[in-house]
This record gives structure tokens, sequence and C-alpha cells, in this order.
């Protein structure tokens, strides 16, 4: 085997999951489960063994460690003038890019992907859809691996709208349950809104810096001589972060994301925690080069970041649903991720990503586990109690629940750390708003575990007597995900607590030199300030005063809850009901578009109406006399004039090519007399 086989066919990577898709979707139904099983999660898991092997052989290699593959030219070369007057050969290939960012993310995606595959062979056993379920899943797997694969912003913008399509159908996976089929339908056109400006935002990428290809965005960006703060860079990096703000769930776009909890638990898991929703802030963390010469666009991503973490958290202190709370985490946590990449600090919000993946994961799968065992219960309401009950769900829940708390040194810790610590350095208003989210998230997460392992069960009787542990395909994706929720964040300990913090220098070749903001963010970095120590002890004490608000609230005051949303009925309305968003979403937008096709179809009807009943039918009759002439002599008669002018030329070899055999036997028998007699002859 080549030394680099593994970096030379980075394009299998994601084909064996759309190969498996593939089948699943002509031929699944007629396969059995185990055969569907062993199809889409092998495939997966073959993915992952080719990704793991691409990144040990990209850190074998010296230099610039980025390798690329390119199968052929998708969009050919055109020589244009860019907007600054430069002469570009523009092209797009069909082309794949494997340096330390996208490892990171194929890693994520295989790997994380991999294990909700496996935990979705038990929870979603016996379901009727099974093979459908997981031909989604792995067309899913396909176009995520191809987002962030690809070398150009084209080939990205294929996969983001292939883990769009793969987010309609898995959210609508229940089609026959309307809340499901609109859920879907929801984020579909909410993330049509974002994609708009993703698209106008690549389409001004290439005609002002002449290309798409990520490699050559620095050497673009110099060529053009583009200053700190011009104009068309911000208006390209504002333009791109419409389409992030869709795809990851920021404000304004972030109402799609609590609906999508109609879907299967799983998908949850894959799409709303683990990969699809981190796709934005890959995509801004891909593309830093060109935010960072927009300080607007920097700020503007920072404070998107910071206020919907926030915005999101508020809204999960009341939530009920248990995987409703998940998804304001998530929006949340996101917003975490933009608040690092504003400010600069483009590996923070990876780091944040990659354990995020872990214990948002874990989190969900886990409330799937409960849900399960509750025979599909998803009030906390109703819960309570389940601790001794379906104890390895309750332990590994409660590790990811200590992890995204930020409680040391689990992985939350390491990465949430660093970006409160980064954003201290930027602007104290943002430090302190992303530290009031810290709190807010420890609370309603402990909330959730209190209300759901602890206290008096509120399970209903009939219920109860089914509870059961999860099948170990399930419970041993939980313990894994848990020791990664231990584990995965000691690779990026900082210089502060004795660490040299591997994740940062490994990803440092992929964030541009340039830009202010950056060089400070790196100057903290390798300098650590005393400082850092202190805001350390903040952030863990602020994260246990709320689990022990949690525990005062749920456990220690029985009925402390009900009198305080009792006491604050209007703030607990407010939260509970989302600040009324989807509503004011509904009045400005929905309902309106309904008016106005409401008023185009009473046009319709009063201009029909105004020839009275004669005229009325005169005008059906007429239009449908064009409609039928239309078809017969222009639509039919091109197709018929298309065929008989093949059938004239082509009388020649109908005379020879007759498809009768007995036709070929006797050309055949007479080229063989024709030869004897010719040699006969001679």
């Amino acid at each position: 085997m080549d030394t680099n086989y593994f970096l030379e066919n980075i394009w299998l990577i994601p084909i064996f999951p759309l190969a498996s898709a593939a089948i699943m979707l002509l031929l699944g139904r007629r396969l059995p489960e185990k055969a569907v099983s062993f199809l889409c999660v092998g495939s997966v898991f073959v993915s992952f063994v080719f990704s793991a092997g691409a990144v040990w052989q990209l850190t074998q290699m010296t230099g610039e460690r980025a390798h690329q593959v390119v199968l052929y030219d998708w969009v050919p070369a055109g020589a244009f003038h860019t907007t600054n007057g430069l002469l570009a050969n523009f092209s797009a290939e069909l082309g794949f890019l494997l340096d330390p960012l996208s490892a990171v993310m194929i890693l994520v995606v295989t790997g994380v992907g991999f294990l909700i595959h496996v935990y979705s062979i038990g929870y979603m056993a016996k379901d009727p859809g099974y093979y459908r379920f997981f031909g989604y899943l792995n067309l899913f797997m396909f176009s995520m691996l191809i987002l962030v694969l690809g070398n150009n912003m084209l080939l990205m913008f294929v996969g983001w709208e292939g883990v769009g399509l793969c987010s309609y159908l898995l959210i609508g996976y229940y089609f026959l349950k309307k809340s499901a089929a609109d859920a879907g339908k929801k984020a579909f056109i909410v993330n049509r809104v974002g994609d708009t400006g993703f698209l106008l935002g690549i389409f001004l990428t290439a005609a002002t810096l002449g290309t798409i290809k990520f490699s050559e965005f620095g050497a673009a960006i110099s060529d053009g001589k583009f200053e700190l703060g011009a104009p068309v860079m911000t208006a390209i990096a504002l333009l791109l972060f419409v389409g992030a703000t869709g795809k990851s769930a920021q404000i304004p776009l972030y109402v799609w994301l609590p609906d999508a909890m109609e879907g299967p638990t799983p998908v949850s898991a894959l799409i709303h925690a683990a990969t699809m929703v981190t796709a934005g802030v890959y995509m801004v963390t891909r593309t830093n080069a060109i935010f960072q010469l927009s300080p607007i666009a920097m700020e503007t991503v920072a404070v998107v970041g910071a206020v919907t973490a926030v915005f999101a958290a508020s809204m999960g202190l009341v939530q009920n649903d248990i995987k409703r709370v998940l998804a304001y985490s998530t929006i949340s946590q996101l917003g975490y991720m933009f608040l690092a990449c504003g400010v600069g600090a483009f590996v923070g919000g990876i780091f944040h990503l990659m354990t995020h993946a872990f214990f948002k994961a874990l989190l969900f799968l886990g409330s799937g586990s409960v849900i399960h065992a509750l025979s599909g219960e998803q009030d906390m309401r109703k819960m309570g109690s389940l601790w001794t009950k379906i104890p390895t769900t309750a332990k590994t829940m409660f590790v990811g629940t200590l992890a995204i708390a930020g409680i040391p040194p689990l992985a939350g810790f390491f990465s949430k750390d660093e970006i409160l610590w980064r954003t201290f350095g930027h602007s104290r208003a943002l430090w302190l708003v992303g530290a009031i989210t810290a709190g807010m998230t420890a609370f309603y997460m402990f909330r959730l575990v209190n209300m759901t392992f602890f206290g008096k069960s509120r399970v209903d009787h009939d219920v109860e007597h089914h509870i059961h542990e999860s099948p170990r395909s399930m419970t041993g994706v939980l313990v894994i995900l848990a020791v990664l929720s231990v584990i995965g964040g000691w690779i990026g300990i900082p210089a502060a607590l004795g660490g040299s913090n591997q994740f940062e220098h490994f990803l440092e070749p992929v964030i541009a030199k340039h830009g202010g903001e950056v060089a400070e963010a790196a100057g903290a970095a390798a300098h650590h300030d005393p400082m850092e120590y202190g805001l350390m002890i903040v952030s863990v004490a602020i994260a246990l005063f709320g689990i022990w608000l949690a525990r005062l609230i749920y456990l220690q005051r029985e009925g402390m809850a009900d009198r305080m949303a009792a006491s604050w009925s209007r703030v607990h309305n407010l939260l509970y009901r989302k600040y009324y968003m989807d509503e004011i979403y509904d009045a400005l937008f929905v309902n309106r578009t309904k008016d106005l096709a409401s008023t185009l179809g009473a046009f319709d009807r009063t201009v029909i109406d105004g020839f009275g009943v004669d005229g009325s039918a005169w005008l059906t009759r007429f239009f449908s006399r064009v409609s039928i002439w239309w078809d017969t002599w222009i639509v039919d008669g091109l197709v018929n004039l298309s065929g008989r002018t093949i059938w004239i030329f082509s009388f020649p070899v109908r005379l020879a090519q007759n498809g009768l055999v007995q036709s070929y036997a006797l050309v055949i028998v007479v080229g063989v007399l024709v030869i004897f007699g010719y040699y006969l002859t001679r």
C-alpha cells in the first residue's frame, strides 16, 4: 500500500455512506434489518477508519500540512476582471482539501456519527421505515463530509444544501404526524433565507477575489491590496454570516431548531447537536481571512453570538420537554462558538465545537434513552426518581451535564474557559454576557437532571411498571461519549494550567496572520496573565452557584419552582412562550404571505367572474382549445418531427439492422459463400 494511500484517496471518505444511502433508498425495502444495519453502520465506520488514516498521514507531513485531491474541473476556467480591475481566471474544481481544520471536522463527523448510527440500531429497532431512516442518515453523512472536505466555496455549498435537504427529511421523518411535517417545512424554509445570503456571498467573493478556492484566498487578498475595513470585504463577510445564522440557528434565524426536536432522537443528536448546526461555525473559521479584514463583521459575529447565547439560555430555563431544553442549550452553545470567532479566537470556537459534539451528543442520546425507558414520555414533569431505575443512562447523562456546565477537569471546562478568557481581553461587556450564560447553563441543565433522575417519582402509574434500561447498543454508546466528555478537552489544556494547548498549535496554520483581533488573541495565548486564573475561578464559581440554585429550587424546597412561576407569571410566560417570536414571525411574514396569496386568488376570481356565467364558460372553452392546439401541434409536433427525421435518415441502417435473427443468419451465410467463392475462383 502507498505510504500516503489514505491522503490520496480522501475523496472516498464521503463515497462510502453515499453508496449505502443509494442502496437503502433503492433496494432497502427488500433488505432485513440486520443487512441494513451492517451496510449503513459499516459504511460510516469505514469512513471513520479512512478519516483517521488520512489525519494520521497528514500529521506526518513536513512543512505545510495541507493536501488536495482534485478529481476534475467542475467549472472550467474563464477569464474576467475582478471588481478592483485585476484579471482573474475563475474555475471551480471537484476537489477535496485535508488540512488541520477539515481533519478535526471529519473526525468529529465520522466518529460521533458512527456512534450515533450504532445507537440508532437499538433506538429505531422494529420501526417500519428502518431502511429509510438509515438511508437518510447516510445521505446526511455524505453531504456533511462534502461540506467540510470541499476545497472551494461552491462545493461547500453543495454539501451545505445537502445537509439542509437531509435535515428536512429527518425532522419530518414521522411525516404522518402534522407537527413533524410542519417542523420539517419550517426548517427547510428558514434555512433557505440564510442560504440566499450565503450564495450572494459566494458570488461577491468570486467577483472580488477572482477565486472561490480556499487555498487561494490569502494570495488573492494580497494581490488585491485590500485594506482593513474595506467595504467590499465587510459586505462579503456579512453575507456569509447570514448563511451561518440560518444553518447554525442564530438570531434571527434560530426559530427552526427547537421545532426540529420532532424528529427521532438520534437525528437530534447527529444533525442538531454534533454536526450540521456547527457548519456555520466551520464556514466562518474556514473563511477567516475574509472576516479578519472587516472589524464591523467581526464585531457583528461576536455580538450576535453573545446575544443568542443568553437569549436561548433564558428560554431553556422554563422548558419542560427534555429535548427542547437541550435544543435551546444547543442554540446557546453555538452562540458561544460565534462569540469566540467574533473576538478572533477562531481556534477556541472550533475547540468548543469539538467538545460540544461529545457532551451534547451524549445528552441528546441520554434523553432518548430516558424517553425509551418511559415509553415515549418527554415531559420532565412526569419523570423523577429514575437514578436507580436506569443507572447507566443516569450516570452518563450526569457526566455530560457536568461537562456542559464547565466543571473541571471535564472537556467543557477547557473550551468554555478559553472562550471566556479571549472574550475578556476583547470586551468586558461581552465577557459578562458569556459568564451569565454559563451560570444559566449550569442551572437549567441541573434542573433537567434533578427533575428527571432525583426527587419524587411523578411517572404515570401505567408507565412505571415498564421502566427499563436501554439495550447495550444504546448504553454502550453513552459510556463511550461520557469518556470523551471527560477527556476530550485535555488536548487543549492551556499553558496557565501546565499544558501546551496542542489543539491550538495543530490548527494554527489555517488561521490567517493578518488582522488585529487574531494577533491579540494569539498574544494572549502565548503569555498567560495571572488574571486568567481569577477568571477560571469566577467561571467555576458561577457554574457551581447555578448547580446549587437548581438543587435548592427543584429538590430541597418542594413547590418552590411553582410558587416562583406564579409570582413572576409574566416573565415565566414570556420565557415559556419563547418571547412570542413564532407569533411575531407569523404576523409579519407567514400570515402576510398567505394574505398576498388570498388577494391574488380573489383578484383572479374577480376577473373571471366579471365576464359573467356565459363569458366565463367562453373563456374556459377558449383557453381549453388553445391548450389542445399547443399540445397537439407544438409540443407533440416537435416530438413527432424529431422522431420522423431520425426515422428517415436511419433508413439505410434499418435495412441491415432489422432485429430479425434469421436475416442476420442469412447475411452470415451469404458472406461465407462469397468468401469461399472468391478463394475458389482465384
